[in-house]
């Protein structure tokens, strides 16, 4: 018996505010991710703590360029079609197709660019598989509105949605709201345009912004699904388990707590209303949301049809400010988490641990009950370029490995139904948490560096050949 499933979707996954570049083209308009920086800001930055809605030449920029997927696609994807892709995850950027992020009348621009870049993929028998938000508000709304804090956001949204729905209904099935949407409480900016102002009750703005993307989604899965009778919308959630640090009973309450701030938003899109500990929660920290009786029919109404996710790394927490003091993670993380003993890491310390990726799929199964697809999934490393052009990335091949390994034990021995495996990136890109691209998670390399220098050409590293043979063997040679 196969490991997994006949029609299993192998394939990769990238975000166009990481891989495009050619940021102004096009007719495309400014959004959140363009005016976050490299260095040592970007964190403030995309936590709404520093305010910067244009771009500083005091700052670097790797992202405005990136690996110019926007004129290299097709070189792109015939190499994903040499790995035997069966899918291929990518976003759409909001401002390619709508400038100003609700302008009555879509770019013809952004439009084609796409379906040309669909087409592509079709033609390799390679599935799209569309984020329709992935970090990425318009500039425009932001000004206009402050971005998520303003309901208005909702029906700009949709006007987003609506034209490419519209668009590609015929060539498109798999399609994905808003990208790990739980990020929005560790990276408001970043995750949904929010800025602080002094004063301002934060997780009151948080949890505001949250109620309206969720709604957002919502609207938008009921839309596609008038639209695209055929088409399966999913959520994605930034995923990790958290794991008491001790046996303790208040670390392992800790933990609990800790995992509903992720499932917080999960909750809604799966199951369409929010769970009793939310609004207990939301009650005793003074939330008052702006939530109608209509909101509330919508989400009921626009459930997903599966549960994507990120994986990356378990988390580890505790109930003692003393434990979290001396083992918390060194550096400017997004999520909080301490160090585990037992776990090794990357050079960014992410703690690498298979096993967590099993059980993530066991509890995400055991609380949804409906189709999981892991969308992400990767380590980050710095790869070397040998004399002859060669590039030996064992560690890649390890990681990944480990993690399919884990990832089949869920589907054969513990019954997960799994819909796809997309590993981020396929190709090298701009890293989202640290804005360069030293940091390297492809099976092509990109002859590009921090400093913007290099000739953009691509090379097949060892783990390329090896991620080929695991999907011609749909996951049985690992070796």
């Amino acid at each position: 018996m196969s490991r997994f499933p006949d029609g299993f979707l192998w394939g990769g996954a990238t975000a166009a505010n990481q891989c495009e570049g050619a940021y102004q083209e096009g007719g495309r308009g400014l959004s959140s991710v363009d005016v976050v920086p490299f260095g040592p800001d970007r964190m403030k930055v995309s936590r709404g703590q520093m305010k910067m809605l244009d771009c500083d030449p005091a700052y670097q920029y790797p992202a405005h360029e990136a690996i110019d997927m926007y004129h290299h696609y097709k070189e792109d994807i015939v190499l994903f079609a040499e790995m035997g892709f069966r899918v291929y995850r990518f976003s759409i950027a909001w401002t390619r197709i709508l400038p100003n992020g609700d302008d009555e009348t879509p770019s013809e621009t952004g439009l084609a660019f796409y379906e040309s870049l669909i087409d592509e993929c079709l033609q390799y028998g390679i599935q799209p598989l569309i984020t329709i938000c992935h970090f990425d508000a318009p500039i425009a709304l932001i000004k206009k509105y402050g971005g998520w804090k303003d309901r208005r956001m909702i029906n700009a949204y949709l006007k987003y949605c609506a034209a490419i729905f519209h668009r590609f209904k015929e060539k498109v099935k798999y399609w994905l709201t808003f990208n790990e949407i739980n990020m929005l409480l560790h990276m408001p900016f970043m995750g949904a345009g929010i800025l602080f102002e002094e004063g301002e009750n934060q997780e009151q703005i948080k949890y505001q912004a949250a109620h309206y993307e969720i709604v957002a989604s919502a609207r938008a899965v009921k839309l596609a699904h008038e639209i695209m009778p055929e088409c399966m919308m999913g959520c994605m959630l930034a995923a990790g388990q958290y794991y008491p640090f001790t046996c303790h009973p208040d670390d392992v309450y800790a933990a609990m707590e800790a995992d509903r701030d992720n499932y917080f938003f999960t909750d809604a899109q799966a199951r369409g209303e929010y769970p009793v500990w939310a609004w207990k929660r939301m009650e005793r920290a003074g939330i008052k949301l702006d939530c109608t009786a209509e909101d509330l029919a919508v989400m009921k109404e626009g459930t997903v049809d599966f549960i994507s996710f990120s994986y990356y790394a378990s988390r580890s927490t505790s109930a003692d400010p003393e434990t979290v003091e001396k083992y918390k993670k060194p550096g400017n993380a997004a999520i909080m988490s301490l160090l585990n003993p037992y776990l090794k890491a990357s050079e960014w310390g992410w703690q690498i641990d298979p096993v967590g990726l099993r059980v993530t799929l066991n509890t995400l199964f055991d609380r949804y009950q409906k189709p999981l697809f892991i969308v992400e999934n990767g380590l980050g490393a710095v790869d070397k370029v040998e004399e002859d052009g060669s590039i030996h990335d064992d560690y890649r091949i390890d990681y990944l490995r480990a993690h399919i390994e884990a990832m089949s034990k869920a589907v054969e021995e513990d019954g997960v139904p799994l819909l796809g495996y997309t590993m981020w990136g396929p190709i090298d890109l701009v890293s989202a948490s640290s804005g360069e691209m030293k940091k390297r998670y492809g099976f092509i390399y990109v002859d590009k560096d921090n400093e913007g220098k290099g000739s953009l050409a691509r090379s097949r590293k060892d783990s390329f050949y090896w991620y080929k043979k695991v999907i011609a063997t749909n996951g049985e040679d690992l070796s």
